[in-house]
């Protein structure tokens, strides 16, 4: 008996899922893989909080699947070497699967499950996912040819597999099971394309009205930001299934713009599908350069740097101990919760880039692994975008001041999360080391030794940074590369003919 395989990645879900429909179509019985790769585990872009979730996410595609009639099968280790172990058993006629964008690793393994199934005469077909356009020379085009296809209407979930008879599915190991042991987060997202769903629901129906004005404020992004991210990375959701869902809520605010309960939508959803498209933008990038990661879109501007790693700025920078308040918030609520909004995001990234001056290869893997919701095409992107090494963005470096008194006026968020702080009045929380001495002592906060002095000058390093780095892009071999950057991973507002 010959058999279609699906193969499960970050795909999670069964609606809008193109490789399960495809194979449900060609009518055999399907068996359903998901393969925890071991080399993944091992990478330094990865933190037990990334498996956990997948791992409950892969759960409930579990229960979603066996209450259809299918199976699913786990396997932790080479996904190779399972996917002949099924064959042995029961010969696969084709393995179905839906693109993905990732590093280098992750095109090497399927490369791997490429050549074995040439070699073993077993088709393999990998349909189109979100907004990524494989193959894709030029991004003259590539904008027309996201959006025509996320026009296309959302896939129905199948309503029935056919499993081979006398298998069953594989229990889903606990992140014990596997020896690790994750840090504990607050306000931990539930699970799986139900809960997903939920949580768009929660936002088109309420939550996003405020989303243009809100989302920059780690205070109002919390409620105002879709909170989608960690969904969307494991698949749990598609880019087009949102897409779709907002357009309908567009569509009924239309009929009556100044109705009460429509204020605000317009522009907020706006802006929504706007980064939904950047989303898919940014994820491109990868697909074009597995090595984001490691090599600069512009690596004579790099070169150029010559940023050096200092380890104490870089303790302070990760574990939220610069003495800027505002920083050390944001990085410590990302700490406890695995997420924070885009803004904040930038400005950790660019702290660390610009006024620390610290490698962006060695802090772009702290915050990876920080980020429940870690997506290596639009991280690895913005580190690059935030650091000044891809040669066609402008420098973007963040004052901490700024940020703290336009996005934290009165500073709850910096209460909230620098709990040495709690009692500094609003007159100096954004700066608790100009207060006097006396003041230090009535407020029960002695910088220096309750809570660090600035570990540099932010405004002079700042501007240090920012002059390094415009040296840098100034050098003739530098100035060379930026043409082939922006024809590969430039954006454009329009269609060229």
């Amino acid at each position: 008996m010959s058999v279609s395989l699906v193969w499960f990645r970050r795909d999670l879900r069964l609606a809008d899922n193109p490789a399960l429909t495809l194979a449900k179509s060609r009518g055999k019985p399907i068996v359903c893989l998901f393969n925890l790769d071991s080399i993944r585990v091992r990478r330094q872009d990865v933190d037990p909080i990334h498996i956990e979730w997948e791992l409950d996410c892969l759960q409930v595609l579990k229960s979603d699947i066996e209450s259809i009639g299918g199976v699913l099968l786990f396997n932790y280790g080479d996904v190779v070497e399972k996917i002949e172990e099924i064959h042995q058993m029961n010969r696969i006629e084709a393995i179905y699967g839906n693109e993905e964008t990732g590093l280098q690793w992750s095109w090497d393994r399927d490369k791997a499950v490429a050549k074995w199934c040439e070699s073993q005469g077993v088709k393999f077909s990998e349909s189109p996912t979100n907004g990524v356009i494989r193959k894709l020379k030029t991004r003259d085009n590539w904008k027309h040819q996201r959006d025509s296809r996320m026009e296309v209407s959302v896939i129905e979930p199948i309503g029935e597999i056919i499993a081979p008879f006398g298998i069953n599915s594989d229990q889903i190991p606990t992140l014990t099971d596997l020896g690790m042991i994750a840090r504990p987060l607050i306000h931990r997202p539930e699970p799986g394309e139900s809960a997903a769903m939920d949580v768009l629901q929660s936002f088109l129906e309420g939550r996003g009205r405020t989303y243009r004005k809100g989302m920059s404020s780690p205070l109002s992004a919390q409620t105002a930001c879709s909170r989608l991210s960690p969904y969307i990375s494991l698949g749990c959701i598609s880019i087009r299934q949102i897409l779709e869902y907002s357009n309908r809520k567009s569509q009924l605010v239309k009929r009556n713009p100044r109705a009460k309960e429509n204020l605000g939508w317009t522009g907020s959803l706006s802006s929504f599908r706007s980064r939904l498209a950047w989303h898919c933008h940014f994820i491109q990038r990868l697909e074009h350069e597995v090595t984001l990661d490691t090599i600069a879109m512009n690596p004579e501007i790099d070169v150029h740097m010559e940023r050096l790693m200092h380890d104490t700025h870089f303790r302070a920078w990760s574990q939220g101990n610069t003495g800027w308040p505002f920083f050390d918030a944001c990085m410590r609520s990302l700490s406890a919760t695995g997420w924070i909004n885009f803004r904040m995001r930038a400005m950790l990234q660019s702290i660390a880039s610009y006024t620390l001056w610290l490698p962006w290869q060695l802090t772009g893997l702290h915050l990876a692994r920080l980020f429940l919701d870690y997506e290596p095409g639009i991280h690895w992107s913005q580190v690059q975008m935030q650091s000044g090494v891809t040669g066609i963005n402008s420098v973007r470096a963040y004052s901490i001041s700024k940020q703290s008194r336009d996005q934290d006026p009165e500073g709850e968020f910096i209460r909230e999360w620098v709990e040495e702080l709690r009692h500094v009045p609003t007159s100096h929380i954004h700066q608790p080391w100009l207060m006097s001495r006396d003041e230090q002592n009535k407020y029960g906060c002695i910088i220096g030794v309750d809570y660090p002095e600035p570990i540099v000058d932010e405004g002079i390093s700042r501007k240090e940074g920012i002059s390094r780095s415009y040296s840098a892009k100034s050098q003739p071999d530098s100035k060379k590369r930026p043409r082939i950057v922006y024809n590969l991973h430039g954006s454009r507002k329009r269609r060229r003919s």
